[in-house]
């Protein structure tokens, strides 16, 4: 078994030779055994708790409340749980960082393929990158609706072709039209409209927004403030649907 002097353990943990003497004269690591020059040796044991003092330690946690700790019965079930505690904390803060890293490469990449950039344009870009997933869950809602309905006019014609009942192609086309004018009232008022020249955010009306020459993220209107007519960026609304 391997032993540690008071050097080889600070080095081991990434700490002081004074902060390991110091944790011996509180009495929370104490060597395993001395020399007999007097010289402290620390066993794998030790080496382990003071790991573990130090991560604790890192948790802000006073000396006497880490030396009440560890000399419970069952020190380790406090410590299992403050280990998951932590290591939810820093899965958090890396899905944090992991989207702002995904944002900045986003606008990056915007701002590359932008010709005339501006401070306006940059704001332009913000809003439609905090707006992204609010978008994509509208069109989500969307696809969960229109895909159903579209499978059960299906299997309706079939229905119809093959046992000659009717009835219930008659029903799905009626609970179409139905699920196609909710779906388009609830589209029209889940987004907004970004004017490329003024930079106005606005919300056209219904038959202009309808009848519009569009493409998956635009749309051609015509901007209430500057009367610029156009294709507009097409973003979550600002008042929810």
């Amino acid at each position: 078994m391997s032993k540690y002097t008071t050097g080889e353990l600070a080095k081991l943990c990434g700490v002081t030779v004074r902060t390991v003497q110091y944790y011996d004269t509180r009495g929370v690591l104490s060597p395993s055994e001395l020399t007999e020059g007097g010289r402290r040796l620390y066993s794998e044991d030790d080496a382990r708790k003071m790991q573990v003092i130090c991560f604790l330690r890192e948790l802000d946690l006073p000396l006497h409340a880490i030396s009440d700790l560890l000399s419970e019965e069952h020190p380790e079930n406090v410590i299992d749980l403050l280990l998951t505690q932590q290591e939810n904390l820093l899965r958090e803060e890396i899905e944090t960082r992991q989207e702002k890293l995904s944002k900045l490469t986003q606008l990056r990449r915007m701002v590359r393929s932008t010709t005339h950039f501006s401070v306006e344009s940059l704001g332009d870009m913000a809003y439609q990158m905090e707006n992204k997933k609010k978008l994509r869950r509208v069109r989500a809602i969307m696809l969960g609706v229109g895909i159903p309905l579209e499978l059960i006019e299906i299997a309706a014609v079939v229905i119809g072709v093959k046992l000659g009942i009717w009835w219930p192609l008659v029903v799905s086309i009626i609970a179409t039209v139905v699920g196609t004018i909710w779906m388009s009232a609830f589209y029209y008022k889940s987004v907004d409209y970004i004017c490329p020249e003024c930079h106005t955010v606005f919300h056209p009306k219904f038959n202009e927004m309808f009848w519009a020459n569009h493409t998956p993220n635009t749309r051609k209107l015509t901007c209430p403030h500057c009367g610029h007519k156009g294709f507009c960026v097409e973003v979550y609304a600002q008042k929810d649907a």
